[in-house]
């Protein structure tokens, strides 16, 4: 069977900001909002980061405001993905041929102002912008967003292939009954990716094997 759409993560995926995140995330943002625990950054990946503040209360004694962290959040989002980010290598030549034949789709627990600065920053065109904040419905890892993108672009969850890098991530794409390609991107070593129906680690790979699953392959 072949697939009929793509759905792209975009931290840690499209663009290398994970690594920023982490890096962030580790010295600076969740020292500041849980002083007397230590929270890992792959405890939290993947998930909306306004979620996250919810999250950290649930499990945490949080130090800081929803308002303080979201503002913080913004103010690191904008340094990273128009200062530091970089696109996958050989995305940018493979998205508008890939798209001759099929949907492709952002799906992502970051805001449309984030998905924004990406796409302009690097000119891509896709199907679709999909946020966590688009639907009132839980983020990763839960199914909902994946289902909302797969009827946004208009094909079965099960003929969409999703691509994560993250567990909360790939648990949210396998349990919309996407088929998962799970990406190391090496930003953060602690994650589990075996949940994933296919395992890649560099970014031709990734792209060969997105084709080989639609169908485009040589």
């Amino acid at each position: 069977m072949h697939h009929e759409a793509v759905l792209f993560d975009m931290d840690g995926v499209l663009v290398d900001s994970e690594h920023y995140w982490v890096e962030r995330e580790e010295r600076d943002i969740l020292p500041w909002a849980v002083p007397d625990a230590t929270v890992e950054p792959s405890e939290i990946t993947g998930m909306n980061y306004r979620e996250i503040h919810d999250y950290l209360t649930e499990h945490y004694d949080v130090a800081v405001g929803k308002e303080a962290w979201v503002e913080r959040f913004d103010e690191t989002a904008a340094e990273i993905y128009t200062d530091h980010a970089a696109l996958l290598s050989g995305f940018e030549d493979w998205l508008p041929a890939a798209r001759a034949d099929v949907p492709v789709a952002v799906v992502s627990s970051s805001p449309q102002d984030w998905i924004a600065m990406v796409c302009e920053r690097f000119d891509l065109a896709f199907d679709a912008r999909i946020s966590a904040e688009d639907i009132d419905a839980p983020g990763k890892p839960e199914p909902d967003i994946y289902e909302h993108a797969a009827d946004v672009v208009g094909v079965e969850p099960g003929r969409c292939v999703a691509v994560e890098d993250s567990e909360h991530g790939i648990a949210s794409a396998v349990a919309a009954d996407c088929t998962c390609i799970g990406y190391v991107s090496g930003a953060d070593d602690a994650l589990d990716h075996s949940a994933a129906d296919h395992v890649v680690d560099s970014p031709a790979d990734l792209l060969a094997t997105v084709d080989e699953l639609l169908g485009r392959g040589g």
